[in-house]
Formats: C-alpha cells, structure tokens, sequence
C-alpha cells in the first residue's frame, strides 16, 4: 500500500488540461504561418528558375518587355540602386535587339508620384527612343503590372525587367495567368542595403497564393492598347 500511495498519480486538473491544450493551439498558430512562409516561396523560386536569366545572349526574343515600376528615391531622398540598375537591364534588353517595345508599369495613383513617368524619361536618357516605351500608370502591384501586359496591352507572351528576387514572383504569376514568359535579372543591391526590401519580398511571394485562392484581379483595366501602333 506504501508504494502504491506514493506511485500513484494524481488527475491532472482542468486547468491544466487547458493551459496544454492552449499550449498547442499557440504552437500551431505560430507554426503554421512560418510553414506557409517557406513553402510558398520555395514553390516559386524552384518553379520559376528556368525562366530567368542573367545573360542577353542566352535570354529568348519576346516582343515586348515589361519593366517593372520602383521609385527612383529612397527614403532619405537618395538615389534607389534598384530603379537605376533595372532601367540599365531594361535599356541593355532593347538595344540587345531582344525586345523591340517596353512597357513601363509602376504606381500614379496621384498626380505627385508618378513611376511611369520618371522610368520612361529614364530609359529616353539611356538612348531608348520613347516611340518605342509605353507607359502603364496603373501598374498598382506586380499582380496588376502583369495581368494588365496581357489584358491592356495585348500580350500573353513577355519578357520581364526587375532584380531576380522580384522576377521569380512576376514569373509564377505571369505563368499562372496563362502567359508565355522570360525575365531578365537587373544588378542587384548588396544585402546590408536591402534588408527591408527582401523582408518585404517574403511576404509578397506568400501573398501570391492568396491571390490565386482569391482571384485577385487588377484594380484597373482600362481600353485596349496596341503596341507597335500609334
């Protein structure tokens, strides 16, 4: 009986029933949003990667390029390394010969910011002949820069303009709505100066398949437009 009384266990309480319980519940709400935060941008930067490039010479014709839009400033008013190095990829892409049209596509949602613009006066300063960009002012989110290339201004077959991180997200989403596709990486920013930015990315990527699971559409679509036609 001695042993028997000291052996025996004691039930556990309700209580404690129910801080375990709530023990796991936090653990598989902390758990789970980290899993779909590297699985889904896993699946893109593995399901993506024979559609970038590094090299013109090895990069496919397309008739049109699509440049993605960033500001031109940072923060503290300083030149973006990002903007500068895409439109140098954008201008080496058209007098490769690999592109005979870009679009220019970023944010104008007021009358005092407008990428569109200033993305376009860039690549006319690097010898682009502005004939030959189209600007596209409603190119809100990647999601919309890249639906709106295929329902605004014709195109289900396109090459892609931006550092390779933000090109393997505008890939999957390119190929997802059903468009023929390459992307050419622009220079990228050392790490220590884009920390924000690549945080944000993996966040974005993860944002992708709610799009999917939403339907996701653009904000704005707009009358057609033809490239190559004034």
């Amino acid at each position: 009986m001695y042993f028997y009384s000291v052996m025996k266990k004691k039930p556990k309480s309700g209580f404690s029933k129910f801080l375990r319980g709530g023990l796991i519940l936090l653990e598989i709400a902390v758990l789970l949003p980290v899993l779909a935060l590297l699985v889904s941008n896993q699946v893109i930067r593995v399901s993506s990667e024979a559609h970038l490039y590094d090299s013109l010479d090895e990069l496919p014709y397309h008739h049109v390029g699509l440049v993605l839009g960033t500001s031109h400033r940072v923060r503290n008013g300083g030149p973006n390394p990002y903007f500068h190095n895409r439109m140098a990829a954008a201008a080496d892409l058209y007098h490769s010969g690999k592109v005979r049209y870009l679009i220019v596509s970023g944010d104008n949602r007021t009358p005092y910011y407008n990428e569109p613009r200033v993305m376009r006066n860039a690549l006319v300063d690097l010898g682009v002949p502005g004939e030959n960009i189209y600007k596209d002012h409603a190119g809100l989110r990647t999601l919309d820069s890249v639906v709106r290339a295929r329902d605004v201004f014709g195109q289900d077959s396109i090459t892609i303009v931006s550092q390779r991180f933000h090109n393997q997200r505008a890939v999957y989403i390119a190929r997802h709505h059903g468009m023929e596709v390459a992307a050419y990486n622009a220079g990228d920013v050392p790490h220590h100066n884009s920390d924000r930015t690549r945080m944000r990315e993996w966040f974005a990527k993860t944002n992708v398949f709610w799009d999917i699971l939403t339907n996701k559409q653009p904000q704005q679509l707009g009358d057609p437009v033809t490239i190559g036609q004034e």
